[in-house]
């Protein structure tokens, strides 16, 4: 649904908020806006009038233009075919910019002077009316000549897009919209107060209507003599905004009041109900062969609220013509349309959602707009059926409303919201609201509606937050559970760069056996595999990240960097699931901080990332039963002192039989890795004090030593400790200088010297008395 700013102040008024604010509440009470556009007409277009229009002498398209703009008298030659003497305009003046971003400036045009542009709609930013110049006319309010376009709010407006859901069918027009913004603002709605017409012929000379038995619609004929009617501006420009359109005159001023007020209004040719020879109109409603509710003349002129027959159209603004305005309830035509699909025309979206039931004073505001802008007689009265409407009420209390809230709201706030929107709650008393629900809002059934109604008003950001009590049981099972850490882990991966790889769970027998994994039991294997290369059952992920790796450098990639999360099965087919990694190539992409030369991938590095993926790490020797792995580059990986994985550098031989550079492997019991919630851990807030030790040790001594002594007599103050250095050197021979640094901290108060000093001499006398070590 698209209004605008100026539209919607025909009936509310929005003196004083801004198209912000306007867009802000939109949003609040339910009615998402899509989109906001400005038009603004630059400085230095201002009004004028054609005093003269003459043809160029040297040019047969080309007209010299005297323009009147208040103040001065100017030359333009012009080439619009619709320019003329008396016409009054839009002119770009010299100085001006246009929207395109064409400067003007005096020029000569086959030898004239010119000095400005007469525009188009389009030429100033406006929606295109098509071709020629804009011509101005009284629905643009008044006009100085002279005076800049841009001081004018018509030519200036605010549009705003808003989308409605299927069941808002009562906000399909700037009257509905402007109703909901009247209940959010608390400002009345400007309601249509018909024009006074002193008529002489009634309509009853001309129409008759007959109906065969009630088919739940409501119709109301008006009838006029038309001629020379002219859309005015305001119309064109209005219906450009909201890029709708029609043939006719006649239809363009329906259509206009349609979007205005939501009253579906069609006009037919009177002739088209008159049978031969006679003047007096005969319009018959009655059901098709299908079950619709068609209106008849001499053949079908309309099925009511879906399509019109074409030949009913009036073709020109002269003659005799009906109009006729209509409801039938959203719910029963769309039910007859899903049972009984037909063409539809462009009116069936309005009533199949709900258009306004109030036909009377749609009609009476489409006669006023015809009358003002042609040469009209309009008859007398009109020839109407009204179907009766069973009211729905609905009862609720103040303590219902409070409690479906979950706060207390003001009655006086409720009645006057529910007012502004329609309602009636006249027949309330003090405990009860007892609500009447307009028949345009077919979509309030029960109390709940009443309230959400009060809700969208008062706006949920403003009605106070309170705790939430959890008063049904926690339904999450444990494949949710396990579902989420597949998702976890899987963000973690590809947040630390790694690419998804998914394979089949079968794999080549002779590759796997080849690379010293145990495949599936002969007895047990598969009777009949998909292909040859795919005849067993995995029992790792490692091949084929291995290959899927080899495939994205032979595509040219110089760093390919899997992962994959999925099942293996173990001899006798228990299948459980492994989370693999595999790192291959340079480190980073190419760049300016790199040289265009990144280093390859390395140990410490691939270690680094996986630590980011599934936590902190410790690494212990560890030798794997395949062959895939380097001797000297294989670690097993332990997170809170449980071994959950191996990770290791592919060996040589393997990296050249698959066409890969230095390339890193990795693969994860995924069951083993912890997931759930994380437990806060008290930290102290004393500083932490730090010192690093050098000790001389053996190479062939394994660090898993050390540690293992140091965390066996550590003082409670030793927070942490790590190697941050080796050396060797000849002077050294078979032994080496390994540096470690040590955090120290108390949670009781800030470390002194002499505690610090007490804590690393226990740990120095363990080392030696234990491994024979000592400080460098």
């Amino acid at each position: 649904m698209i209004v605008t700013k100026s539209w919607l102040n025909e009936w509310i008024d929005l003196s004083g908020i801004s198209t912000q604010e306007i867009a802000k509440t939109f949003n609040s009470i339910g009615l998402e806006v899509d989109r906001i556009h400005e038009y603004r007409v630059p400085e230095k277009i201002v009004f004028g009038k054609v005093l003269e229009c003459e043809k160029h002498p040297d040019a047969d398209k080309l007209n010299v233009c005297q323009v009147d703009l208040g103040s001065s008298v100017r030359q333009i030659v012009c080439g619009a075919s619709n320019v003329r003497e008396g016409l009054t305009v839009v002119v770009a003046i010299v100085g001006a910019t246009m929207p395109n971003g064409m400067a003007i400036k005096p020029v000569k045009l086959r030898g004239v002077e010119s000095d400005g542009m007469i525009c188009s709609a389009s030429e100033i930013g406006l929606p295109d009316l098509g071709k020629g110049i804009l011509e101005l006319d009284e629905s643009m309010g008044k006009i100085e000549l002279g005076e800049e376009v841009c001081e004018n709010p018509l030519f200036n407006d605010d549009l705003i897009e808003i989308e409605l859901t299927a069941n808002r069918g009562d906000c399909l027009s700037i009257r509905g919209v402007a109703r909901d913004l009247s209940a959010a603002f608390d400002r009345s709605i400007k309601e249509y107060t018909p024009k006074d017409n002193d008529e002489q012929r009634g309509i009853g000379r001309i129409l008759s209507l007959v109906h065969e038995k009630d088919l739940n619609v409501n119709l109301s004929y008006k009838a006029l003599d038309l001629d020379s009617l002219e859309v005015p501006l305001l119309i064109k420009l209005r219906l450009a905004q909201i890029e709708e359109s029609r043939e006719s005159d006649v239809e363009t001023m329906l259509l206009y009041v349609t979007h205005s007020t939501g009253v579906i209004l069609r006009a037919y040719k009177h002739e088209f109900f008159c049978a031969e020879n006679e003047k007096m109109a005969k319009v018959i409603l009655s059901e098709d062969e299908n079950g619709y509710a068609c209106i008849k003349g001499k053949e079908t002129a309309s099925i009511v609220g879906i399509v019109q027959n074409e030949e009913s159209k009036p073709l020109s603004a002269e003659g005799t013509i009906l109009l006729e305005a209509s409801y039938i309830p959203p719910d029963v035509i769309s039910k007859k349309m899903a049972e009984s699909k037909i063409e539809s025309g462009p009116f069936f979206y309005r009533t199949s959602r709900g258009s306004e039931p109030e036909l009377d004073s749609s009609l009476s505001y489409c006669i006023d707009l015809i009358e003002k802008y042609s040469n009209v007689s309009t008859y007398g009265g009109k020839i109407e059926l009204t179907n009766s409407y069973n009211e729905k009420t609905v009862i609720v209390t103040k303590q219902e409303i409070d409690a479906l809230i979950g706060a207390n709201i003001d009655k006086m706030v409720v009645a006057k919201i529910l007012k502004n929107l329609g309602f009636d709650t006249s027949k309330s008393s003090t405990d009860n609201f007892v609500v009447t629900v307009p028949q345009f809002r077919h979509d309030i059934v029960n109390k709940q509606d009443i309230v959400e109604e009060i809700v969208r008003m008062v706006g949920i950001d403003n009605i106070p937050s309170k705790p939430f009590v959890l008063t049904e049981a926690n339904r999450l099972e444990d494949n949710y559970f396990a579902y989420k850490k597949h998702s976890v882990f899987r963000h973690r991966a590809a947040a630390s760069g790694f690419f998804e790889s998914i394979h089949f769970v079968f794999d080549e027998k002779k590759v796997l056996q080849k690379f010293g994994f145990e495949t599936t039991k002969e007895e047990l294997e598969l009777l009949n595999p998909i292909v040859q290369t795919l005849d067993t059952l995995r029992p790792t992920l490692l091949t084929g990240l291995l290959k899927a790796a080899s495939n994205n450098v032979k595509n040219g990639y110089a760093s390919v960097r899997l992962f994959e999360i999925g099942s293996v099965f173990s001899p006798s087919r228990e299948e459980s699931y492994n989370m693999a990694f595999l790192f291959s190539g340079a480190k980073e992409n190419e760049s300016l901080a790199n040289g265009g030369k990144p280093q390859n991938i390395d140990f410490a590095y691939f270690v680094q990332k996986i630590s980011d993926i599934i936590g902190s790490v410790t690494l212990q020797e560890h030798k794997t039963k395949h062959t895939l792995s380097h001797e000297f580059q294989t670690a097993q990986i332990l997170l809170e002192g449980n071994v959950v994985g191996e990770l290791f550098r592919v060996h040589p031989n393997v990296e050249k039989e698959y066409d890969l550079g230095t390339t890193f492997m990795c693969e994860l019991e995924f069951a083993k890795l912890p997931f759930g919630l994380k437990k806060a851990q008290k930290t102290s807030k004393y500083q932490a004090s730090f010192r690093d030790l050098s000790v001389i040790m053996p190479k062939t001594m394994s660090y898993e030593k050390v540690k293992e002594v140091i965390e066996k007599n550590a003082t409670k103050e030793l927070i942490r400790f790590y190697p941050v250095d080796k050396y060797s050197d000849e002077s050294l021979g078979e032994k080496m200088s390994l540096s470690l640094r040590f955090v120290l901290q108390s949670t009781e108060k800030t470390l002194e010297e002499d505690d610090i000093t007490t804590a690393m001499s226990a740990i120095l006398s363990a080392l030696e008395s234990e491994l024979g070590i000592g400080l460098r």
